[in-house]
């Protein structure tokens, strides 16, 4: 029997239970190694890996034909040097976060507005404090920039919750989902920041993306603006977030994401103020999209047809060139 590596370290019995039964549809037994690497001398027995495994250790998996990574994210892995032949198919799980990020920046978002970091201080101290000023979605005017799945996902969580105003920001302007109450394109971006009070980032990591959010446009930001990123940590000039952090100009920060990951101990960004840290999950119901996705694509997979590359939402030719197809970020 053909055979799958599932390399992740979350995989719960529900979690397995989904990935088995869609790969048996497909005439796949899988092998799981839960601890995040791809065994050298056992590399080369799998024709597909699932999850996310070091780069350098594709190179082993000499039978390799298709990379199905269980996040959106796939930028480490557009290398062509780290695959054992050119022919080897890339795709991302695209569609399969749109719920559980949603959620985490709902929540994040709510404990910002409500100082929930603040009253959890004040509760552990055994105080009774009812100073503290709180703000809401309903009736914020919020900016997604990075209208995909989980932004959108997003927009209409936050629009159901009573939001003033939500604008969307993508790379090109075309018609956006409803929730959506004006769309603009990157471009545009420096003529919408001085009007958000919430803004949510859920970009990938391309050239286009990196420092979106630079000096200039952080000093666009109203002073009582929130920051939230659950994309890529280099869509942020990092070092002017913290320095307007710190000075005051901005209300706070919730990051899923930095440069370098993970933040080693001693960097400032720990102790920068109003900024919360990495606590996002998978969550499974996540994991059982993906799965879903894994036995559509392994089916294609399976027959050997060039659909197989139709279906995925993020695919490398045969110079391993990163070309978008199906569900995208922006």
């Amino acid at each position: 029997m053909r055979r799958i590596a599932a390399v992740e370290s979350f995989f719960s019995p529900e979690h397995r239970a989904a990935i088995e039964k869609a790969a048996a549809e497909c005439g796949f037994s899988v092998d799981y190694f839960t601890q995040g690497h791809l065994p050298a001398d056992q590399a080369a027995d799998y024709e597909i890996v699932y999850g996310m495994c070091p780069p350098q250790e594709l190179k082993a998996a000499a039978n390799l034909k298709w990379l199905c990574c269980s996040f959106a994210g796939v930028d480490a892995y557009t290398d062509e040097t780290i695959y054992p032949n050119p022919d080897v198919m890339l795709s991302n799980s695209s569609g399969a976060y749109g719920i559980t990020i949603s959620e985490h920046i709902l929540m994040v978002t709510l404990m910002m507005l409500r100082q929930m970091p603040k009253f959890e201080e004040i509760v552990k101290n055994r105080e009774w404090e009812k100073g503290l000023s709180m703000r809401s979605i309903c009736g914020s005017s919020i900016t997604v920039l990075g209208t995909g799945d989980i932004g959108t996902n997003f927009a209409r969580r936050a629009k159901a919750l009573g939001a003033k105003v939500i604008r969307g920001v993508r790379r090109t302007k075309k018609a956006g989902d409803p929730a959506y109450d004006e769309m603009y394109t990157f471009e545009e971006l420096d003529s919408v920041l001085p009007k958000t009070e919430i803004l949510v980032m859920a970009l990938p990591a391309t050239k286009e993306t990196n420092h979106i959010l630079s000096r200039k446009r952080i000093a666009l930001l109203p002073e009582d603006a929130y920051v939230v990123n659950v994309g890529r940590g280099s869509a942020i000039d990092q070092e002017a977030l913290m320095e307007a952090l710190n000075g005051g100009h901005l209300a706070g920060a919730a990051l899923d994401v930095c440069v370098p990951e993970p933040l080693p101990k001693d960097h400032p960004l720990w102790d920068t103020k109003n900024v919360s840290g990495h606590y996002q999950g998978s969550g499974c119901g996540a994991v059982l999209r993906g799965s879903a996705q894994l036995r559509r694509r392994a089916q294609a997979q399976a027959a050997g047809g060039p659909e197989d590359r139709i279906l995925s939402s993020i695919i490398l030719d045969k110079n391993m060139k990163a070309a978008p197809s199906g569900a995208a970020f922006l």
